[in-house]
């Protein structure tokens, strides 16, 4: 399949049933993912970043390239990439890391408003002037890219959805194609949200609200983060608790997981 055929097939997805976009971590567990059905994948900063050794936030732009490559050639399916603010402040900055995902096989991502190195969110105009740079750099490749703009005010201090709502308002009318505010945590604020864009708007999945809740709400898309990641280190950790603790063997897989990859 060709990048335009999978930037096609992704830009379709939006367009018909809500879906879930799961979140693999490295080339392995995009396989896993593909075998089970998903008709999309999703990178994670946070789930790649242990991959690395290290902590969210501080991979860099090429090791992200890399990772996207790899992702990207172990299915067939439609990648879209988790590129932080971009890994810089500029508009230019969020702009440059559109092209290098695009370069590296991805047919989507997502710029956000907070900026890790400062701790801050950025200022709502600068905010939009960085979005707009992304739908321009999205928009002059030769095949669909789909981008989204991310609104992260309620995961740092301020719970106020109205506020969201302003941003990713904005953030439509710069053109982006999917909106994303990972901190929405009930329905209701779903329902508010969603009601207030025409864009599908992508919400993060939790542990309280099921799938039809979620998608009863109005979500088009539904992600799950780093949190497979995490479900998978902490079956390592008891695994590994086991052995050091009780010299118990009895929670090692057989390896029968991997009967679930796609054949190529």
């Amino acid at each position: 399949m060709t990048q335009r055929e999978k930037g096609e097939r992704f830009r379709a997805l939006h367009a018909g049933d809500p879906f879930v976009i799961p979140n693999p971590w490295d080339a392995g567990s995009a396989r896993i993912l593909a075998g089970l059905g998903f008709e999309a994948l999703a990178t994670t900063s946070s789930g790649f970043a242990f991959t690395l050794g290290k902590r969210d936030g501080q991979a860099t732009l090429d090791e992200i390239a890399e990772h996207t490559t790899a992702v990207d050639a172990a299915t067939d399916l439609p990648v879209s990439v988790d590129l932080e603010n971009g890994y810089g402040p500029s508009p230019e900055d969020a702009a440059r890391a559109i092209t290098r995902a695009a370069a590296a096989g991805a047919v989507g991502g997502s710029i956000e408003d907070w900026d890790r190195d400062d701790g801050r969110i950025y200022e709502h105009a600068r905010a939009v002037e960085r979005i707009f740079a992304a739908v321009e750099a999205a928009n002059a490749l030769d095949f669909p890219f789909t981008l989204t703009a991310r609104a992260e005010g309620m995961l740092h201090g301020d719970p106020n959805v109205e506020d969201v709502i302003e941003r990713l308002q904005a953030f439509e009318a710069a053109g982006a194609d999917v909106l994303y505010a990972p901190g929405l945590a009930s329905v209701e604020d779903i329902d508010t949200v969603c009601s207030a864009v025409s864009r599908p708007v992508n919400v993060l999945a939790r542990p309280t609200l099921s799938l039809d809740e979620i998608v009863g709400a109005g979500a088009q898309r539904v992600s799950v983060g780093g949190a497979l990641t995490w479900t998978a280190v902490e079956a390592l950790v008891e695994a590994a608790r086991a052995i050091t603790e009780r010299g118990d063997f009895s929670r090692l897989g057989s390896g029968s997981v991997l009967d679930t990859w796609p054949q190529r």
